[in-house]
């Protein structure tokens, strides 16, 4: 059974109710959007991803879980601060749901090393999901469990289930980095291969115009 499948199965059960079209409209008919912010290493990593999600409508770079407002990317490498690399997703749940984008996240990161993620070791890589609400920490508590008991991983996951603090969107470069810099080195030889372990895992959730 493939990391997919363990994933939108355990979390169906919280879902039921609340992926349906009718239930993610507000009283206008308008698409009522949802966010989920997570950290998987480095955020490059996990925009361009999900940037070619179906249902996402929007993926912000940023940091979250540390001290002191408005940290730098030079300060969050430091270490000093405690923020973690995130990305924020702003989601249509009746096209997406918050137990496949925990899919994705499960397939395109490893989650049982510890505050790294490859080459990039620190706690800003650690691997985190940031709650929004009561529904996802349990969402996200029943998918680490899924994960684990599916033997998908060697180890265990480590991924930490919290609390969002704040949000702080990161500085304008890293936005859309892969789209502006996909010949740069890293691009090339990081970010590609989880983009094409998503696209062939995850073909059925890919936007549109997506390869």
């Amino acid at each position: 059974m493939t990391i997919r499948n363990i994933i939108t199965a355990a979390a169906a059960l919280l879902l039921l109710g609340g992926t349906d079209a009718m239930s993610a409209q507000d009283k206008d008919g308008a698409a009522k959007l949802e966010t989920a912010t997570l950290g998987g290493g480095c955020f490059w990593c996990l925009e361009a991803v999900y940037e070619e999600m179906a249902g996402v409508t929007e993926v912000v770079s940023g940091y979250a879980g540390g001290r002191g407002a408005n940290p730098t990317y030079d300060e969050v490498c430091s270490g000093r601060t405690g923020h973690a690399e995130v990305v924020q997703i702003t989601y249509d749940p009746a096209v997406t749901s918050f137990g496949e984008i925990l899919g994705v996240f499960f397939t395109i990161h490893d989650p049982t090393t510890l505050n790294r993620q490859g080459a990039d070791v620190g706690t800003q890589y650690r691997s985190v999901i940031f709650c929004h609400d009561a529904a996802q920490k349990e969402t996200a508590e029943e998918a680490i469990a899924a994960v684990n008991a599916s033997g998908a991983w060697k180890n265990r996951v480590v991924t930490e289930v919290t609390p969002l603090p704040r949000f702080y969107r990161a500085e304008t470069y890293h936005q859309d980095y892969y789209a502006n810099n996909e010949a740069q080195g890293y691009c090339q030889a990081v970010i590609n291969p989880k983009l094409a372990k998503f696209r062939k895992e995850w073909a059925q959730k890919l936007k549109k115009g997506s390869s």
